[in-house]
């Protein structure tokens, strides 16, 4: 999928942020599985984190292959002979099968408690998990038409968002488990807090990148889209969690659930705002 010079239509529908949103979660909730191997304080999660990241996973191969105009294309995608190295995308794909194969491994290892192979395919299964966010951002990234996607900041972005709605998630999955909870506040806070930072790079350039740069930045600061971005994403998804998180409400249960739930909505609504901000102008000029 390169560039379009077709006006007035999106290539990239509004679902591929709901598959960014998933997907990143999924990845996010196997690394803290993963880490209950090494760390004795994410244990409670092994099982429960694994399996949710295991569901999302499947929900984000079906938005996938739903998009498709022929479903059962995807299956080109297992055929190295018919891909193009040349693309992101493939690379993408390949990344996204092997962590499917390496999370059914992981789930048959789950079952026999096997800890010396759970050991390995948690570190296996975490770099590929990692590859998810970084292969999201990437395939934004190499669109040099397009402003607000072509930054380097992209692919860090998507992981830290990865990560904090990951860890956004957990918290929920955690209970009252004082303990993890306070390390899981520490990943939402400080994950947050890089979000942040890029999202004021991100505006920066944009608003003085050439003229199809700020009319990018027109939309993502006004109108609808800008609530989105602007209200949902950055204040009421970003700042809004990171203050509360700060504050002695934010040490408590209640209060990193609050924050959690303000950072889900915070990560749906940057990954649709970028997605979408990213394709707008050509609708318009």
């Amino acid at each position: 999928m390169g560039d379009f010079n077709v006006f007035h239509h999106m290539p990239w529908s509004g679902s591929y942020a709901i598959y960014f949103f998933v997907i990143g979660i999924s990845a996010a909730l196997f690394f803290f599985s993963a880490l209950s191997w090494y760390r004795e304080e994410f244990k409670s999660l092994r099982a429960s984190s694994f399996y949710l990241s295991l569901l999302l996973l499947a929900v984000g191969g079906l938005l996938l292959i739903g998009d498709l105009t022929q479903p059962g294309r995807f299956l080109n995608i297992m055929n190295p002979a018919y891909l193009n190295f040349d693309s992101p995308l493939a690379w993408g794909g390949l990344n996204l099968i092997s962590f499917g194969l390496v999370s059914v491994a992981y789930f048959f290892m789950l079952r026999s408690n096997d800890e010396p192979r759970g050991r390995i395919l948690a570190v296996i299964g975490s770099l590929l998990a990692v590859g998810l966010p970084i292969y999201t951002g990437f395939d934004l990234t190499v669109h040099q038409n397009r402003p607000v996607w072509n930054s380097p900041l992209m692919p860090v972005l998507f992981v830290a968002l990865s990560l904090v709605s990951g860890a956004a998630v957990a918290s929920f999955l955690a209970g009252k488990n004082e303990q993890l909870q306070v390390m899981l506040r520490r990943f939402m806070l400080w994950s947050a807090a890089g979000v942040g930072a890029m999202l004021i790079s991100l505006l920066g350039t944009t608003a003085y990148g050439g003229v199809g740069a700020e009319q990018t930045f027109m939309f993502l600061t006004s109108g609808v889209l800008g609530g989105i971005f602007v209200g949902l994403g950055i204040l009421l998804g970003t700042a809004a969690p990171i203050a509360l998180l700060v504050t002695p409400f934010g040490h408590r249960q209640t209060g990193i659930w609050s924050a959690a739930a303000l950072l889900l909505v915070g990560g749906m609504a940057l990954r649709y705002a970028i997605l979408i901000g990213g394709q707008i102008v050509q609708t318009y000029f």
